[in-house]
């Protein structure tokens, strides 16, 4: 029951989406512009760098919180900290009052990485931060860093189970940049360097598009 009640409250908390809520403080819903995405990175393309960054740090220490929350009320069982941890994440993705249409969770799973070891976490953003000024594309970097680092955490646990369920939700988060691949695959993704050349950026994905329109025609 005392796992259950956490793995509630973890849910809830991850549930709180500042993307969402600063859309709607701006007269629209996130959701409907730009990714379609409840997210730090659609709030930057439709808000602004500012709004966006608060957005990542704000979904971040959200689920920092609950994995140290969960640490301390659950200390003796890594298993279940590890679960409640990713019941935060969960609800960053599957909010209840958004009809289960929330982020992709990455930044979340950024939290998750962080409240675990904050060293893992600096060295994963460090290579993160490189491959992106390399690969030019974030949603590769996600899916890097969602199948990395169940192997790390199994490596320097031992808790093969935790390490399976942190992969189930890193599966999860992947599913929702199959979207991301496509336009990738087409021409059309922003591309990450688009945060400080957007005119350029979206004048490359309106040409890409009216390409693929054409040649449908």
């Amino acid at each position: 029951m005392k796992v259950a009640l956490l793995a509630a409250i973890c849910y809830l908390i991850g549930c709180i989406n500042p993307a969402y809520l600063i859309g709607k403080a701006k007269g629209f819903d996130i959701r409907s512009r730009g990714s379609f995405n409840a997210g730090a990175s659609n709030v930057v393309i439709n808000v602004g760098k500012r709004a966006g960054v608060f957005t990542a740090i704000f979904d971040i220490l959200k689920a920092f919180f609950c994995v140290k929350m969960s640490g301390i009320l659950l200390g003796d069982m890594p298993t279940a900290v590890v679960f409640c941890s990713v019941c935060c994440v969960l609800g960053h993705i599957f909010p209840f009052y958004l009809k289960f249409k929330g982020g992709k969770g990455f930044a979340s799973l950024g939290g998750l990485v962080l409240g675990f070891n904050y060293k893992v976490f600096l060295i994963m953003l460090a290579c993160a931060i490189l491959l992106v000024l390399a690969i030019n594309y974030l949603c590769i970097i996600t899916t890097l860093t969602c199948l990395s680092f169940p192997i790390i955490y199994a490596a320097m646990t031992g808790d093969i189970v935790g390490a399976l369920i942190i992969l189930g939700l890193g599966l999860i988060i992947i599913s929702k940049h199959i979207p991301n691949f496509k336009r990738i695959r087409k021409g059309t993704e922003a591309r990450f360097s688009g945060i400080w050349h957007r005119e350029e950026e979206e004048e490359r994905i309106r040409q890409n598009t009216a390409k693929l329109e054409g040649n449908r025609e």
